[in-house]
């Protein structure tokens, strides 16, 4: 017997055809969506989340169809205000175009306005006029002059009113009048003018040449700030310590000013008797005022100015003698010293020229002409002055 060569079929089954099968997978998708919607039914219901509910009455229905023409009236009234609300855009776009796109390609014509210039303010530089540095009397007699201006400028030293002689500026500006001429006692006034431009200094210096010699002259520099004492007599002065002015006030207080080094101690004593202290400042200047009570008229006293260094070793000294003058006199010939007054300006009151103070100091055995004190009776020589 034969073998046959074909594949055995399946006995006892029904062969399904592909429209069979392709309809179960349908029913099974379908029932597959089925049962997910009943799932979501399920869930909603759980939730309480329903749709509207279907209105039950009349009344219901006919305020579902009231509500549905509001509705319809509210989209149309919407619908009538569409065109006016697009021509106002419109405007709004052709109004920015005009002003931002044209004007920014319009060429803008820039109006230029002269600046007006600040104005100068003219400093006048030291330098630029002659000044002093020292004028000092020697022992001979003879005047020391030294200052600064311009290098390599003639200046000329001009001593009441004539000028003297005509010195050379050196490379700093320097310059040194030192004359073999001794002057004769009396009142110098001393200032600086260039000889070829006239430049005039804006400071004179006074000279007094005391007739007891060198010791007891002064040279005041005058600025229009004041006056500063370029040498001081002799007797009030020792080494670093200067005495520049002494006063005595009506209310009994005697008050010494000077200079001395920085930081060290100035002590004041009247006939051996201790007042106090002061300390000399960073600028070496120091003011030392006690109270002495009133002093008695005819008497001498003695006013003794110690400089102390760190260990209060006394290292310089000045000594002043005076007597207090009596109150007596005729207010026609006579003047009363009153506190802030100097020779200077009392000779400028009463003799009309300041320099003339020497006649005032002469005529009152002054010999420091810087050293007056409130109460001092002096007698003013008008007769001498004219």
């Amino acid at each position: 017997m034969a073998k046959s060569n074909q594949k055995p079929t399946n006995i006892g089954k029904t062969k399904r055809s592909t429209d069979d099968l392709i309809n179960d997978a349908i029913a099974q998708q379908n029932n597959w969506m089925e049962n997910r919607r009943n799932f979501a039914r399920r869930f909603l219901k759980t939730l309480n989340i329903f749709a509207r509910p279907a209105p039950r009455n009349d009344a219901e229905i006919q305020t579902a169809a009231t509500s549905a023409r509001t509705a319809r009236n509210s989209r149309s009234g919407l619908r009538a205000y569409w065109f006016p609300i697009l021509c106002a855009i419109f405007v709004i776009f052709v109004a920015i175009w005009v002003l931002f796109v044209r004007t920014n390609n319009t060429t803008t014509q820039v109006v230029v306005v002269p600046s007006v210039p600040e104005p100068v303010v003219q400093t006048v530089d030291e330098n630029t006029v002659p000044s002093f540095d020292i004028v000092r009397i020697e022992p001979a007699g003879s005047i020391v002059v030294a200052g600064r201006w311009l290098p390599h400028q003639n200046i000329s030293i001009v001593i009441n009113g004539k000028i003297v002689a005509t010195e050379r500026t050196d490379s700093d500006g320097e310059f040194v009048y030192a004359p073999a001429r001794v002057f004769d006692a009396g009142n110098y006034t001393i200032s600086l003018v260039g000889a070829d431009d006239g430049t005039k200094s804006t400071e004179n210096v006074f000279v007094y040449v005391s007739p007891h010699g060198y010791k007891h002259s002064v040279s005041l520099l005058m600025t229009r700030d004041g006056s500063t004492m370029l040498q001081a007599p002799s007797q009030l002065a020792d080494g670093d310590l200067v005495v520049s002015k002494i006063d005595y006030l009506d209310t009994g207080r005697i008050v010494v000013t000077g200079d001395a080094l920085p930081r060290l101690r100035v002590s004041l004593s009247l006939n051996n008797k201790y007042l106090g202290f002061a300390r000399v400042s960073d600028h070496k200047h120091f003011g030392l005022g006690a109270d002495v009570g009133e002093l008695e008229t005819g008497k001498e006293y003695t006013l003794t100015v110690r400089l102390h260094d760190g260990d209060g070793r006394t290292v310089a000294q000045v000594g002043h003698t005076f007597t207090m003058p009596e109150m007596t006199g005729d207010d026609n010939t006579y003047y009363t010293v009153r506190r802030g007054d100097c020779l200077w300006v009392i000779a400028r009151n009463f003799l009309r020229r300041g320099v003339l103070f020497s006649i005032i100091a002469e005529r009152n055995n002054i010999e420091n002409p810087n050293l007056i004190y409130p109460k001092q009776l002096l007698q003013i020589p008008v007769g001498e002055s004219k």
